[in-house]
């Protein structure tokens, strides 16, 4: 799972000191007016100044110390924003938003403790501020006080039904409770979390996982697309930091081979493109395929691929039977609880000769189950499946080696490493 989301947006106040009707502002409110309009074009560097000088001016406006506080934020100056919202309300902005303002730069601050103080004084003014139920939820995911958290992303999520961001975040720490030891209370939470959003995709498949309730036959291609958009900007940097390996591993398998330079190759759910560099060597014409448009975006600017494709991957394999030599899938068939349609589509989709590289998450055969979903998402998948279904599909195994593809939580998650090949004879 992604991160916490946060909603860090500070609110503008500049409508308290605008004198009465008629009346000409004063020189102070003239000067704040005017650094309003450079921090609504972004120009926070602009807009610090002058609000300076407004307040040097008349420090009783209440709305510019707020509104200073915003640009002080964006600028980094954060222990001076903290204080310019503090004279918001000394000056007579006592409301939710000075309050959630104050609280969110002081969790950002890392003064935790006084941040829990300034969200729930903005809370107890404004219970119907969706954005402070998330970040105080994220202060206390910090904290790690996961249940607290769960329950105030679940009150963003009653304001804000369809805010993917706070469902993630409730995912997110639905997990943490349920690895810190709070099975229980995490499943029951997340019963909770499907029943009063059954449309959403991060409910119904990550909470049926937390929940212990029968997972759907693959990850929703809604759940998959949402999961990866948020993550595309942080992706390659994470997988790094997990010391990911499957782009390597089939870079390995397919070695046995020397590239050969004119095949169709595909690589399916190419994600950021971290199996590009390896693929090409052997492509006449490299394919990428994803659901999400965040992951292709960036491996459009690996310039490697002669064609990418936002499709969900058994239709796209479906509606090209004999396209191509290769089919690569890093990590793909993980979305995969029954992978019968997808090893049929690779199937269709290849030439006779045709081969099939990818990797799954190992699980262990003592489980006694084919495939199982686990609370991060991601479906395992035992040996003795993977070879029934290659099989099955019509594809000759050619190698099923045990690897480990990355590190989570400092241990190491074993894989499968398969090699197939489409043999008509």
């Amino acid at each position: 799972m992604a991160g916490s989301r946060s909603s860090s947006r500070g609110g503008l106040r500049g409508g308290l000191q605008g004198g009465l009707r008629g009346v000409a502002p004063s020189p102070a409110v003239k000067l704040s007016r005017q650094a309003d309009a450079l921090a609504a074009a972004g120009d926070a560097a602009g807009a610090e100044p002058l609000y300076a000088r407004a307040l040097a001016a008349d420090p009783t406006l209440a709305g510019t110390h707020n509104n200073h506080g915003n640009a002080l934020r964006a600028l980094g100056r954060l222990e001076e924003a903290a204080a310019a919202y503090r004279a918001a309300v000394t000056h007579g902005l006592d409301e939710g938003m000075a309050h959630y303002n104050l609280g969110s730069v002081l969790r950002q601050a890392e003064r935790r403790e006084e941040a829990e103080g300034a969200f729930r004084q903005a809370l107890a003014l404004r219970p119907d501020h969706a954005e402070a139920w998330n970040n105080r939820g994220n202060l206390r995911r910090d904290l790690a006080r996961f249940g607290g958290a769960a329950m105030d992303y679940r009150r963003a999520l009653a304001l804000r039904p369809d805010w993917a961001d706070a469902h993630d975040n409730l995912g997110a720490v639905l997990y943490l409770l349920h690895e810190e030891g709070g099975e229980e209370d995490a499943a029951a939470l997340a019963r909770l979390w499907r029943r009063d959003h059954p449309a959403n995709p991060l409910a119904r498949h990550i909470g049926a996982a937390i929940a212990g309730e029968e997972a759907d036959a693959r990850a929703p291609d809604d759940y998959v697309r949402q999961t990866f958009d948020l993550f595309a900007e942080e992706f390659d940097r994470k997988l790094a930091e997990l010391d990911y390996r499957a782009p390597a591993l089939l870079a390995g398998i397919l070695t046995d081979d020397a590239p050969a330079d004119d095949l169709d190759v595909l690589d399916a759910g190419c994600g950021t493109g971290l199996c590009a560099a390896a693929l090409r060597p052997y492509a006449r014409r490299l394919v990428g395929v994803d659901l999400s448009d965040g992951m292709l975006e960036r491996a459009r600017g690996r310039g490697l691929y002669d064609a990418l494709h936002a499709a969900e991957l058994v239709g796209f394999l479906a509606a090209r039977p004999g396209a191509f030599d290769l089919v690569v899938a890093a990590d793909v068939f993980c979305y995969f609880g029954v992978l019968d349609e997808a090893l049929a589509a690779v199937f269709a989709s290849l030439r006779p000769g045709g081969r099939l590289a990818f990797t799954v998450e190992e699980l262990d055969p003592a489980v006694g189950r084919p495939h199982r979903v686990a609370t991060h998402g991601r479906y395992a998948h035992a040996e003795a499946y993977i070879r029934a279904a290659v099989a099955a599909a019509g594809l000759a195994l050619r190698r099923c080696d045990h690897d480990r593809l990355r590190f989570e939580s400092g241990a190491p998650v074993m894989g499968l490493v398969v090699l197939a090949e489409r043999s008509d004879a």
